[in-house]
């Protein structure tokens, strides 16, 4: 039960691929959200595209959550960082 785990989890850390699959109320006081989860949606050919992450990025969690990374611009920068070093 995936509601469950992340309820009782201190750090969640989301990476399916999947838009806001976390839900923004499963989030408790004080976590460590850490969003790795990049998923385009909207027109593409049209330029009215959105990048989301697997956590609902919503006011509430924003309140719930002591740490989190967004999507974009969070884990995305360190990921380049560290192909680059390794290549």
């Amino acid at each position: 039960d995936l509601k469950a785990k992340v309820e009782a989890a201190d750090i969640v850390v989301g990476c399916a691929g999947a838009a806001n699959l976390v839900k923004a109320n499963w989030i408790k006081s004080g976590a460590i959200v850490i969003d790795a989860g990049i998923t385009v949606t909207g027109n593409v050919h049209k330029g009215k595209m959105k990048v989301q992450g697997d956590v609902e990025q919503t006011d509430l969690l924003w309140k719930r959550a002591s740490l989190i990374t967004p999507v974009p611009g969070g884990v995305g920068p360190i990921t380049v960082a560290m192909l680059l070093q390794n290549t």
